[in-house]
């Protein structure tokens, strides 16, 4: 087989590109000089649109590994469904302020394992450089063991002590500093933290029956 007999010759891809009805005023895609196993290939560019898209859909996805992956700016689609579950509890825990505080409205943000998980954080922004990560206390008294400096380790008595605060041992008064509905979420979440008796500063004030 000569080279001349491996590519068609002009009279044949104007027949190949009549049976495929292109016309003088249409004359059709090209065909190419090549042949692979007896298949001849039309030089049939992709429209200008699909290639636009692409490119696209290319630059975007670049643009979204910055701001998403290397940045750290932007939020995944997890992180906006947990702060909207955070953003619905808060809403939940905010109906308690339609009531006084009381042992009752307080056990029932302290039932709630979602509110206090966020409490915990609250916990951790203020509350841990006195009484540490866990409540075992630092500067502040250990908040996990069975003795108590004010009132009678009841919610109510640890709301006095959080809202009001002690002056004269350096405790903010956080209700000075701090949303009701924050206040409310660190009295409910100090007591969880009663009875666990962490190990960490010594027991101060006088012992009481954990609740």
């Amino acid at each position: 087989m000569t080279t001349s007999s491996m590519h068609p010759s002009v009279s044949e891809r104007a027949d190949d590109q009549a049976r495929h009805g292109a016309t003088p005023e249409f004359p059709g895609p090209a065909l190419l000089d090549h042949e692979y196993d007896g298949i001849r290939e039309y030089d049939n560019p992709l429209p200008r649109w699909w290639v636009l898209a692409f490119w696209a859909s290319f630059f975007f996805s670049l643009g979204y590994v910055v701001h998403y992956h290397l940045t750290g700016h932007g939020k995944s689609v997890a992180q906006s469904y947990e702060e909207d579950l955070r953003v619905a509890r808060e809403e939940r825990a905010k109906q308690t302020l339609g009531e006084a505080p009381s042992e009752a409205a307080l056990g029932t943000l302290m039932a709630d394992p979602d509110l206090m998980r966020d409490a915990k954080a609250l916990f951790a922004q203020r509350c841990s450089v006195c009484h540490a990560a866990d409540g075992q206390g630092l500067i502040g008294p250990n908040l996990t063991d069975d003795h108590f400096i004010h009132g009678d380790n009841r919610l109510m008595d640890i709301y006095a002590v959080v809202s009001h605060g002690v002056p004269e041992k350096g405790m903010p008064a956080w209700d000075l500093q701090l949303q009701p509905i924050e206040v409310r979420k660190l009295v409910a979440y100090v007591g969880t933290l009663r009875g666990k008796h962490l190990t960490g500063k010594a027991p101060e004030g006088h012992p009481v029956e954990t609740h």
